[in-house]
């Protein structure tokens, strides 16, 4: 158990009796913790077992704390561990506005009060006055933000990240790493990063484990 971050505490994945991960690491709040390694090398089902998802043709053990709660001993559904994937994954059938008050806790009460929430998350990823938007309409650089805010606006204990840069042409990618990492801090969250890529493991900073070698 850790106060205060995320803590993988000797956590092991294994696929047909082939061991994929096995990881013991501490990851502080406003901080980093990078798990690089190729495609298929078990990057994803660690934050799929962080997260809850992982799919059951694979077996795993160990524990994951965050501050004093262990979320493995909890459903998916309240582990709040916000995940951004590669793709945004927005609602089409709902507005900008809507796909963040889907994941608004719900003691933020009242329309005026839940309004002004959304609003204040878009201004956060420099999205203010965009609750209307057709998701459709949006660039894909505006889409990675919106995905953002919508974690974000949730209240996660940690962010959880599956090479959320990838599919971003290279400005764009580098924009959307500074932000993703300095709200990751501005909220004081422990981050979990899983990626390919050298430069991903650049911008975030912090401890990087390799994994598939």
């Amino acid at each position: 158990m850790v106060a205060g971050g995320l803590h993988l505490d000797k956590v092991s994945i294994a696929l047909g009796g082939a061991t994929l991960v096995e990881i013991d690491r501490r990851v502080d709040r406003g901080s980093t913790l990078t798990i690089m390694g190729p495609s298929g090398s078990g990057k994803s089902s660690l934050l799929a077992f962080v997260g809850g998802f992982l799919d059951p043709a694979f077996s795993a053990s160990g524990r994951v704390w965050c501050d004093e709660v262990e979320l493995t001993a909890l459903p998916a559904e309240r582990r709040r561990a916000g995940i951004l994937f590669q793709d945004a994954l927005l609602f089409p059938h709902m507005s900008v506005g809507g796909n963040l008050l889907f994941a608004l806790p719900s003691d933020v009460a009242g329309t005026t009060a839940r309004r002004a929430a959304v609003e204040a998350a878009l201004a956060e990823v420099d999205l203010a006055g965009m609750a209307d938007r057709d998701p459709d309409t949006l660039s894909g650089g505006q889409k990675a933000r919106v995905a953002l805010a919508r974690v974000l606006v949730s209240r996660p204990r940690a962010l959880l990240l599956d090479e959320p840069f990838s599919r971003l042409d290279a400005p764009l990618r580098r924009q959307m790493r500074d932000l993703v990492f300095a709200r990751a801090r501005d909220h004081d969250l422990p981050v979990l990063l899983v990626t390919h890529d050298e430069a991903d493991a650049r911008a975030a900073g912090g401890d990087v484990v390799r994994i598939g070698q």
